[in-house]
């Protein structure tokens, strides 16, 4: 690795990041529409590009507003407010069903109309639920599904996990007519409209998903109805859209874009200061002011609807008692991080929440507070004789990752704690189930206002932590489940109250670190705005040459 240079961080920890790109398409080119070469840290964690399977902040920077698109949109390179998508509008005829009416006229990258048998196959068996139950009360009965849906049509046991997930209640997506679709809930649901404007829900070409020879061809090339379409994609190098000059929001303004993996931040900034790409994302805020003293790139960006965490395991032996997790959230000086590694360019927010949650956000509730000495009290409480603490790190995924590292493993340090680093290849490797997983990164991000779409679909008894085996607790299962049911908004605060208190206090799940920020270096000579969230914009209207 290169280092990129000595911070006095917390007793002089330092930061590295390392090199390597590929060549460059010019927006410089001469055809009636530019192209452009983004270079990124990562494209796809699982090397597709189902939106289902790749739930990351790496896919939505890619998928949304340029591939895939849901029935409801929302105003990326605006405030993300809901708007109409592929349907011009929805209306709710009971507490458990709505009704859409699609746009007419859309058209598939494979020329195909959007019609309502296309969003009833998006979200049927066989693209998205598999053999899951609709609101089992339980954690999620997939079946076992062999290995051979490489090569069969049968999609991954994640997909339908991830489905249940966010739609754990959906019965059955009714054709009403060819331009009208209803949806059936199974229980009341007052985020029912905010789950099918999430992403997962995004609509896919039946004849495409049948005629691709396997899932994984399929996977790597989906038919959707977004401003460009996949041409080629070679996993861990690049994936290359192009213009769909038939998009029902008129003529994208680039020819092309070719997504370029560079891992590496040094290499990122060199190829973009070089000429080699004209974009280069997730850039550390202590680079911002080096780029942009050249007045031939600038850099947007800021705080992101996304948090920052850390998962516990506690099914491994020390992280089995509480009182261990607890002192590990206590030893943290989260605005210590945030003023070193972010130049005060984010925050630290009040727990796993959001203000857009309205009445349900909680305004009095706070992160652990940075007691060093409480850390100490737990620890010897616990008995703990200093056995290692294995913390699974992915370097250069998220910004500043490996530096936040080192910070809290000395923080942890300090009061006593043996927390040890272990470096991983991939994401498969960190999430593995075995002897040595007992922490690890990993963010969150609120996709509509309201509790379940982040606390307990990410940490409930649908969620990835309880699919992954990490963490069940039988009370927050049951205030899960109370929560997506219940209609009384009071009684929700509530609920969501005792959530918190379980799961960042009591039995802590993860801990939240910080609210999580995004930034993206880019030439002048581009007109483009970045969104406040990791997808990139460039749809009819927010991207061109400037005048």
């Amino acid at each position: 690795m290169t280092v990129l240079g000595r911070r006095t961080v917390l007793g002089g920890l330092a930061a590295a990041a390392g090199a390597g790109a590929l060549p460059r398409i010019s927006i410089g080119r001469s055809e009636d529409r530019p192209s452009i070469a983004v270079a990124v840290q990562k494209i796809a964690n699982t090397n597709t590009l189902d939106v289902l399977r790749e739930q990351s902040n790496v896919g939505e920077r890619i998928f949304f507003s340029s591939l895939w698109e849901s029935l409801i949109g929302r105003d990326w390179s605006g405030d993300l407010r809901t708007m109409p998508g592929l349907a011009t509008r929805w209306r709710h005829l009971d507490d458990r069903t709505i009704e859409f009416t699609l746009r007419p006229g859309v058209r598939f990258h494979n020329g195909d109309e959007l019609t309502s048998e296309d969003v009833a196959f998006s979200f049927g068996r066989e693209r998205m639920f598999g053999d899951t139950v609709a609101d089992t009360g339980e954690t999620l009965r997939v079946s076992e599904r062999p290995t051979t849906y490489l090569t069969g049509k049968l999609p991954p046991p994640e997909v339908p996990a991830v489905a249940r997930r966010a739609f754990p209640a959906l019965v059955s997506v009714e054709v009403v007519d060819r331009y009208t679709v209803r949806f059936v809930n199974g229980t009341p649901d007052i985020a029912f409209e905010g789950r099918i404007g999430r992403y997962g829900g995004e609509i896919a070409s039946q004849r495409g998903f049948r005629e691709a020879g396997s899932y994984l061809e399929w996977a790597r090339n989906p038919i959707t109805t977004g401003p460009y379409r996949v041409a080629a994609y070679e996993p861990d190098r690049h994936l290359i859209l192009d213009a769909h000059d038939a998009y029902w929001g008129g003529r994208p303004p680039l020819r092309r874009i070719r997504f370029v993996e560079v891992p590496e931040t040094t290499a990122r900034i060199d190829g973009l200061l070089s000429g080699e790409y004209d974009f280069a994302c997730d850039i550390p805020p202590d680079q911002i002011a080096g780029i942009e003293r050249d007045p031939a790139f600038e850099v947007q960006g800021g705080p992101v609807r996304n948090h920052r965490i850390l998962v516990f395991d506690k099914t491994h032996p020390v992280l089995a008692d509480p009182r261990i997790r607890r002192a590990l959230t206590h030893a943290i000086d989260r605005d210590a991080i945030v003023a070193a590694l972010w130049a005060g360019r984010t925050s630290v927010p009040k727990g796993l929440q959001w203000p857009h949650y309205g009445d349900l956000y909680i305004a009095d509730w706070s992160v652990p507070a940075y007691d060093p000495a409480l850390a100490r009290n737990l620890v010897r409480e616990a008995g703990y004789r200093g056995e290692p603490i294995p913390y699974r790190l992915l370097p250069n995924y998220y910004t500043n990752q490996v530096d936040t590292a080192q910070i809290l493993v000395e923080m942890w340090r300090q009061v006593g704690l043996n927390v040890e680093i272990r470096m991983k290849e991939n994401t498969q490797q960190v999430m593995e189930r075995s002897a040595d997983r007992a922490l690890r990164d990993w963010s969150n991000s609120a996709l509509f206002n309201d509790p379940v779409s982040s606390l307990v679909a990410q940490h409930g008894p649908n969620g990835q932590q309880q699919q992954l085996g990490e963490y069940a607790n039988a009370e927050l299962n049951r205030l899960c489940l109370d929560l997506e049911r219940s209609t009384d908004q009071s009684r929700r605060r509530s609920i969501f109250h005792r959530l918190l208190t379980i799961a960042e206090r009591e039995d802590p799940a993860y801990t939240v670190l910080h609210q999580n920020a995004t930034f993206t270096a880019k030439r002048r000579a581009i007109r483009w705005k970045a969104s406040p969230a990791f997808a990139m914009d460039f749809r009819p209207g927010n991207c061109g040459p400037r005048a």
